[in-house]
């Protein structure tokens, strides 16, 4: 039965402004208001409207700040949805996390679409056609399966019958006519369902975009049906970039892999600790025979060079990023996080949690006591990633280097606790800031950025991780590298030292090697929304208070609550909505909610 849904012209305009793919065939503007699925099938451009609202409401398009919701950060924003959920206020009907309507109502467009795709005149060329349904099909399935990760993340848990619980997999378009009381499938279940997209994406889409000028790198499937480079070229050429690729879709694999694997889904799950490893080195297989060679140098650093970022060809990526979003030109995170005398709101306080894990430059933790860490002088002689990530007491920062001063007796605002817009901690944020960017509102100056979706640097983290439960520190499965070897890779390009001697006193011991694989994942993906999710499914404290430092005539002396963390056992999984539940009897919730 075909769906009679009727979708507004005014949305899937919307969408098709940024879903052109520069095919003149695949659009055909139409005077009615809205559309049949029927009327789809012969106008391509809107059909790909159906496909376009996955590109909008995907999960990782924006900066979300969860960080303030853990150990590592605060925010000085007493609305900040985060941060009143970790002091007390998170329930199943007050979830800043919440993604289960939003994500399921677009999970719905996609499978709209797989169902017309096979039917729709992509092309007058019969060839190009092919493609095109091929292509917009694969995206569709890669992009079903992002989302499923997501709706796991956020809802997956164990419900009160015992059972790891995800989602309802509904892989049909619905209707007024469909039931709607489902309940939830297993996590085991909805991992084989992602899976199961994945391989559909493997089999339509090119592992990456970009023009061919010679008929003999056509694919073989196609060149076998007569498509030459050109045609090819149309529909997998440089105007898709940065669109769903096998390669993506490996990713998104690869990081279900390892969620499955990790301690707090692993007992309603067979996803091995051995196979998120073989799923990760997978996609880092695309770099070459040694992957580990080719960690970007500066991927640590992304972020900073606004001219770089403006240079960057539509569509092309760094060495470090495997997909990201759109550049563009702003200076709302620096408006929103710089010190108050830089003109900035100061939102995101790191925490002394974090500058703690931070170790001291010749590698060791500063509370061994081969670090010589000093605490009335904690600042000196640490890992170079504390002054890119964080502004401390005596850092500079913004377009004149000014000096920001965050001691309590500090004589401007940027003191602790001073004006709303102080610090709460001690300490500000700097990484993600271009410090370029002047935020005065009589003389501001933007820079670009864009929002990363896929590091390089999360892959091999998480190989790392893998490798270690896996093989142990220095096993290598099939792979020819280790985590050991990630690991001493990215503390190098960090600056540790290169002997790195606290590294080599711990890769004989897969529990020390766990530890520091865990704090090398919280120093390099901090403040990019991982901590929340990582301390969940290791089983982590997660009411560990959130501390800062107070500076006054020279002293030192830690503050052991700047916020509490009100989490009970229950909440290492997130909440169905609780309207969901009251509305369909078979929706089962997830324990303690």
């Amino acid at each position: 039965m075909k769906i009679k849904n009727k979708i507004s012209i005014v949305t899937l305009f919307a969408l098709l402004i940024i879903m052109l793919n520069g095919c003149e065939d695949m659009f055909e503007p139409a005077v009615e208001n809205h559309k049949d699925t029927e009327d789809l099938y012969n106008m391509p451009g809107w059909a790909t409207g159906l496909l376009g609202h996955a590109y909008i409401s995907n999960p990782l398009g924006s900066w979300s700040f969860n960080d303030v919701a853990t150990d590592d950060a605060v925010s000085n924003d007493p609305n900040n949805g985060y941060r009143q959920m970790a002091t007390g206020s998170w329930r199943a009907n007050n979830n800043p996390m919440d993604r289960w309507q939003y994500l399921r109502a677009s999970w719905q467009y996609l499978n709209q679409f797989i169902f017309l795709a096979d039917g729709v005149n992509w092309a007058a060329d019969p060839l190009v056609a092919e493609m095109f349904r091929d292509r917009m099909k694969g995206d569709a399935f890669g992009m079903r399966a992002l989302y499923m990760y997501h709706l796991l993340l956020n809802h997956a848990g164990w419900a009160e019958d015992g059972q790891l619980l995800g989602i309802p997999i509904v892989k049909e378009p619905e209707d007024l006519n469909s039931e709607f009381n489902l309940p939830r499938n297993t996590f085991q279940e909805c991992i084989d369902q992602l899976y199961a997209d994945v391989d559909s994406a493997l089999m339509l889409l090119p592992e990456d975009y970009g023009e061919i000028t010679d008929n003999n790198q056509v694919p073989a499937k196609y060149r076998a049906k007569g498509v030459n480079a050109g045609q090819y070229t149309r529909v997998f050429g440089d105007n898709a970039k940065n669109r769903m690729s096998a390669r993506i879709a490996k990713a998104v694999r690869a990081q279900a892999a390892l969620l499955a694997a990790s301690p707090a889904y692993s007992d309603g799950t067979d996803v091995s600790w051995e196979e998120a490893a073989n799923l990760m080195a997978e996609v880092l297989s695309g770099l070459g025979s040694n992957p580990v060679s080719q960690i970007d140098p500066t991927g640590n650093i992304w972020y900073a060079n606004s001219q770089a970022i403006q240079n960057l060809p539509a569509g092309v990526n760094p060495k470090e990023i495997l997909w990201r979003g759109n550049k563009e030109e702003s200076l709302d995170l620096e408006r929103d996080n710089y010190p108050p005398t830089l003109f900035g709101s100061g939102r995101v306080n790191p925490t002394q949690n974090l500058v703690d894990a931070f170790p001291m430059a010749n590698g060791y933790p500063i509370t061994d006591p081969q670090s010589n860490y000093d605490p009335n002088n904690p600042y000196a002689g640490r890992d170079p990633r504390l002054d890119l990530y964080i502004l401390r007491n005596g850092s500079k920062a913004g377009p004149q280097s000014t000096v920001i001063t965050t001691a309590a007796d500090g004589s401007d605002n940027n003191a602790l606790n001073r004006v709303e817009t102080s610090t709460r901690t001690g300490y500000y944020l700097k990484k993600l800031l271009v410090q370029t960017v002047n935020a005065n509102p009589s003389s501001e100056t933007q820079a670009y950025h864009y929002k990363p979706f896929i590091r390089y640097t999360e892959i091999f983290l998480g190989y790392a991780e893998a490798a270690n439960e896996a093989w142990g520190p220095t096993g290598t499965g099939t792979h020819g590298y280790s985590a050991y070897d990630v690991i001493k890779a990215i503390r190098q390009r960090a600056g540790i030292s290169a002997d790195d001697p606290y590294l080599e006193s711990v890769k004989g011991d897969k529990d020390k090697m766990r530890e520091l694989i865990h704090n090398e994942r919280r120093l390099e993906l901090c403040f990019e929304g991982f901590r929340f999710w990582d301390i969940r499914r290791w089983k982590k404290d997660i009411t560990q208070p959130a501390k800062g430092m107070r500076i006054e005539d020279g002293e030192y002396s830690v503050l052991d609550l700047v916020e509490r963390r009100a989490y009970q056992d229950y909440m290492y999984y997130g909440p169905i909505p609780y309207g969901e539940v009251i509305k369909f009897d078979n929706l089962l919730q997830n324990k303690g909610w």
